[in-house]
């Protein structure tokens, strides 16, 4: 069989360019400069062009998934940054993300593992082990002294669901003076934080012995099955249903996904659900279809681990647009501590809104005033 040696650029494949980190020009233009690489890079760069697009389009309603110890891992005031820059419209994370995020935020301090300590040592020492750091069972012990403050504030008689007990503890925080801190900036930005397996985690056992504290007597935990008799007022399909209404109204959506787990299925379900309903209640709601996706997470789509599958085999769920009917997507395989920060510093410095770029603009007008 003979070859024919074709001209890329005469079949309209796009050309890759060398990498020049000499002439870059910040965060911003590097990562455009990575997406015209190769591999990891390239994936990178790619994801920076979606989230751009994402932030730059204004109807554009941005959910927030997270998973892993991002907050222990020290992540929280990137976090924060989002919230504060309109790149975070809604928020969906596991309990125990928001519960360490809450310690540090009230003083609580997290350290590096000592290798030369084991486990054993740590959980008598009262040090809970994430991978490389610690998280003190003390910081715990004050994070629930938060909660059970603000589950006193609550009406007892309307039952909770997470976003109402995050939105309290956030303007516990900002009547604190705690801020920047996640919860505390999402208030201030009616940034609603949703905690879909709100159970599996310290915030959900607080919310759980807050209850049982109120019927607890002396010698009840001689019989376990009477002990646990009091449930919280809490009902999980409040966040549902507050999280369907905003997604069905929004013009458009965007996810920022870190990890996978609970919180990234349970928000792109929503359109799943409005399907369900139509079909199935004979109405006829808009069903709100996902049009750009960021992903950060080191797991291949092969180890099941990502939680609702690749953005491709979503569409075929009807969560996502198809790519041919607009839909814009992006998945980095990579720590998410290491791509995670450099894409919103790149975000936020394309905008101006870096304070080497606020000096720029305040230079440039002194130099105008110079002028006149």
């Amino acid at each position: 069989m003979k070859r024919e040696l074709h001209d890329g650029r005469k079949d309209g494949l796009e050309p890759l360019e060398s990498l020049d980190v000499r002439n870059a020009r910040g965060f911003s233009d590097l990562l455009d400069r990575m997406s015209r690489t190769a591999f990891g890079g390239r994936r990178l760069g790619e994801a920076y062009q979606v989230l751009k697009a994402m932030a730059a389009d204004r109807d554009c309603t941005i959910v927030v998934t997270l998973s892993g110890a991002m907050t222990i891992a020290k992540m929280g005031l990137v976090l924060c940054e989002m919230i504060e820059n309109g790149l975070a419209h809604l928020i969906v994370s596991t309990g125990a993300l928001m519960t360490h995020g809450l310690s540090e935020t009230i003083g609580g301090v997290h350290y590096k593992h000592d290798a030369r300590i084991s486990d054993r040592r740590l959980f008598l020492w009262g040090y809970n082990r994430v991978y490389d750091t610690l998280e003190m069972e003390a910081n715990l012990y004050d994070a629930e002294s938060i909660v059970h403050e603000v589950l006193g504030r609550l009406d007892a008689s309307h039952p909770a669901c997470s976003s109402d007990i995050t939105r309290e503890i956030g303007r516990r925080l900002v009547e604190l003076g705690q801020v920047p801190s996640i919860l505390g900036c999402a208030f201030r930005r009616r940034v609603p934080v949703y905690i879909p397996a709100f159970t599996d985690s310290e915030l959900g056992l607080d919310v759980a012995t807050y209850a049982l504290k109120k019927t607890c007597k002396k010698g009840d935990d001689r019989n376990p099955s009477g002990f646990f008799k009091t449930l919280p007022s809490f009902n999980p399909y409040g966040d549902l249903y507050d999280i369907a209404r905003r997604l069905i109204q929004a013009k458009r959506i965007g996810i920022f996904t870190v990890g996978g787990g609970v919180p990234r299925n349970w928000a792109q379900q929503v359109a799943c659900f409005a399907e369900i309903i139509n079909m199935r209640l004979g109405v006829r709601l808009r069903v709100p279809r996902i049009q750009y996706g960021v992903r950060l997470c080191p797991e291949p789509d092969h180890w099941g681990g990502l939680s609702g599958c690749t953005y491709s085999e979503g569409v075929s769920w009807g969560k996502f647009v198809s790519p041919e009917d607009g839909g814009r997507y992006a998945e980095v395989l990579a720590d998410a501590t290491i791509v995670w920060p450099l894409l919103i510093r790149a975000v936020l410095e394309g905008r101006g809104q870096t304070p080497e770029a606020a000096t720029r603009s305040k230079n440039a007008r002194a130099r105008r005033r110079r002028r006149k």
